[in-house]
């Protein structure tokens, strides 16, 4: 059918006709137009469900997440107290002792238990004792009170005030300790002899430049 055909088909169509189609059409697209909003009307709700049920979900595991976090706790408190009430006993047997004051051999026992009671509870929890005495002071673990002067080498620890400790290898508390210095006397004679060495050296360095 050439185009000519086609435009006299249209020109016989009736025009109420015409309105018709038309309006079949446009209501076809609407249609469709309505399908597609209801899909993604669909689809929104079924996001909104999800993000409903993550929520929830979300809730639940925080919630789980801080009662485990608080039974923990109360378990390493746990663990802590009952050691400590063992040393309680021992106290309270010592503490007994003393009340009668009929043995004091026993009194000195429970004191020893008791120490020994504490060392190894502080020890099993990774505590450990910072041994510095007659060592060289290092000031990342301990603070020096006292400077005074000794026959011992210069920055040795003389005495310990306050023990210090470690827990798993970090510093804790830091020990305060007493330590050594060279005795003025003995520094003059350092800085002679240092004067000296220096002195030499100038002269064998002008003797070589000759």
């Amino acid at each position: 059918m050439t185009s000519e055909e086609q435009k006299k088909e249209t020109e016989d169509i009736n025009p109420e006709a015409l309105e018709e189609i038309a309006r079949e059409e446009k209501l076809s697209e609407l249609d469709i137009l309505k399908q597609s909003v209801e899909e993604k009307q669909k689809k929104a709700e079924e996001y909104y469900d999800q993000l409903l049920r993550l929520k929830a979900d979300f809730e639940n595991f925080r919630r789980r997440t801080e009662k485990e976090k608080q039974d923990f706790l109360n378990w390493g408190r746990e663990k802590i107290l009952i050691k400590q009430i063992s040393i309680y006993d021992v106290f309270e047997q010592a503490l007994q002792s003393v009340k009668t004051g009929k043995n004091l051999d026993s009194i000195m026992v429970g004191l020893d238990m008791i120490h020994k009671e504490f060392a190894k509870m502080l020890k099993e929890e990774g505590v450990e004792k910072i041994e510095c005495l007659d060592k060289k002071f290092d000031p990342h673990f301990c603070d020096a009170l006292a400077y005074v002067e000794s026959d011992k080498e210069e920055g040795t620890v003389l005495e310990v005030y306050q023990p210090g400790y470690k827990f798993n290898g970090k510093l804790m508390r830091a020990a305060k300790v007493k330590v050594s210095k060279a005795p003025e006397i003995q520094k003059n004679e350092i800085l002679e002899d240092e004067k000296k060495e220096e002195k030499a050296d100038n002269n064998e360095n002008k003797e070589e430049n000759k």
